[in-house]
């Protein structure tokens, strides 16, 4: 019903925030990882959402990006995760985190995340297996450690996991991880 909000901020509380659109308010949880890339007390926002209509209360979803809310609703539809839980799951793991979690069959990595213990983290990743973007998972080019590190050190300079997949492929299979992002950031400029 409601599927997107572009309104002025007017309350920032974690994990809500309000949205002032036309004068009404707009109650939305966020994930954290939304939370923080808004902007201050006053500023304009956009918002894509999601309407959860239950038997006492019409709770609004927001979300920065289109994957971060295909994501959610693709958690929502697993028996055993609701809204809060998905959001939560969202708040501790990235999109792309979750679908490298899943891709590797790792649940450790997702009982880190509050509220998720061993048995909800299996469930998780037997539902999502195969389900959430293979864009968003790990390359298969890392082949050992230090290749994921070098991936890993590209991604957090800013660059997009194509781009830094792409430039890893260009390296030699031995290479260590001072050489290795120092030769790929030379590909990559």
């Amino acid at each position: 019903m409601i599927g997107r909000l572009s309104g002025v901020i007017a309350e920032k509380t974690p994990p809500q925030v309000v949205i002032d659109v036309g004068g009404v308010g707009y109650e939305v949880d966020v994930p954290m990882s939304t939370f923080f890339n808004l902007g201050g007390l006053g500023e304009r926002a956009v918002l894509l959402t999601h309407l959860v209509v239950r038997e006492d209360a019409h709770q609004l979803f927001g979300f920065l990006t289109q994957e971060e809310r295909a994501t959610f609703r693709q958690l929502i539809k697993i028996s055993g995760i609701g809204p809060k839980m998905a959001l939560g799951l969202l708040s501790g793991l990235s999109v792309a985190e979750l679908a490298q979690a899943v891709t590797r069959q790792e649940a450790g990595r997702l009982t880190k995340v509050p509220g998720i213990g061993k048995k909800t983290a299996e469930r998780l990743l037997l539902e999502l297996k195969g389900k959430l973007g293979p864009d968003l998972a790990l390359p298969a080019t890392v082949a050992n450690d230090a290749q994921a590190d070098i991936l890993q050190a590209l991604v957090a300079l800013g660059y997009s996991e194509k781009d830094a997949a792409a430039a890893l492929k260009a390296l030699p299979a031995d290479v260590g991880v001072s050489d290795g992002i120092k030769l790929a950031l030379k590909k990559l400029s």
